[in-house]
Order: structure tokens, then sequence, then C-alpha cells
């Protein structure tokens, strides 16, 4: 192996050498590629492919010196973490928007949309305060988000681009849509 080694060591020197910018860690990273490829010796399928196989343990080693070089900068100790904003906030707001809009829908389509969109209840658990078949309560939730996109849509329009609605506004400003 050292007979190799010494007939390749100059070029590794050289392929390491244009790509570290520590002149002084040259030799050390020729050193880590000499120690892995004797102990790894076992792994080498043919004395063929030794000089490739002996880039390949360089380039890697490489890797390794500029993964274990990278600085962070410390955190202030007086950082305090921000505060997680799951929107629920902002689906309560909605949800009060929206509700004088559910509430105009006959009941009964307006109970089961106000449990499922705006309490978040299962629809099994709609149909058995209810009194419905399961069916039936996704039938109403079904029915009653179709009357409300209806109102929805006779009350505002909208403006949408690729993230969604990015604004909206009343189709007529002298009504107030409740």
């Amino acid at each position: 192996m050292l007979a190799e080694w010494q007939n390749h060591k100059a070029q590794l020197r050289a392929y390491v050498t244009k790509r570290i910018d520590d002149v002084d860690a040259v030799d050390d990273i020729l050193q880590d590629v000499y120690i892995k490829a004797s102990v790894n010796l076992h792994q080498l399928k043919s004395a063929g492919s030794l000089k490739g196989w002996l880039y390949r343990i360089a380039h890697n080693t490489l890797m390794d010196f500029y993964r274990a070089r990278q600085h962070f900068d410390e955190l202030p100790d007086n950082l305090v973490a921000q505060e997680q904003d799951t929107g629920a906030e902002a689906r309560a707001e909605l949800a009060e928007c929206l509700r004088p809009l559910i509430d105009e829908l006959p009941e009964k389509y307006s109970i089961p949309l106000r449990l499922a969109e705006l309490e978040g209840m299962p629809q099994q658990q709609i149909a058995d305060q209810l009194g419905l078949s399961l069916s039936g309560a996704k039938s109403r939730v079904q029915r009653g988000r179709v009357k409300f996109r209806e109102q929805l849509m006779a009350c505002c329009d909208f403006e949408i681009n690729e993230h969604g609605i990015s604004g909206y506004s009343a189709k007529d400003p002298t009504r107030q849509c409740r």
C-alpha cells in the first residue's frame, strides 16, 4: 500500500491544494486520506481502481473538512423566542365574520354547517347531535356549503391570485353584507 500511495501522493496533494483555502491543512487532509485508505483497504475491489478510490476518499475527506469548519454565530442570551402563530386567532376572527352569513341560511343547513366549519365537529358527531344518519349529516353540510357559497358570491366580489383570495369588496357598497 505504501508504494502505491507514494505513486499517487503528489497528484492527490495537487487535487487537495486546488480545493482548499487553508494551505496548512493540506498535509492533515492527506494524512486522513492515507489513514482511511489503509483502514478500508479490504473494500477495494481491484488494484486497477485504486487511483479513483483514493480520489473518492480525498473528496469525501475534503467535504468532512469543510463541514467541520462551518462556523455559526452564537445567539445572544437575551434573545426571546417568538410565539408561533398557529393561525387560531385569524380563524376565530374569520369565523365571527362568516357567522352572520351562515345564520342567514335555513336552519337545517346553518346548524350543521356551523358545527362542521366553525366548531370543527366531526360529521358523525353532528349526525348524533342532530338525530340524523351520517349520510344525512354529510348531505346537509355539503348543501349548506353550496348555499353559503352562493350567498357569499352574491354579496362580495373577490380578487384571486395564485396564492388564493387576495382581496374582496362588497358588490353593492350601500348594502352591507352581514
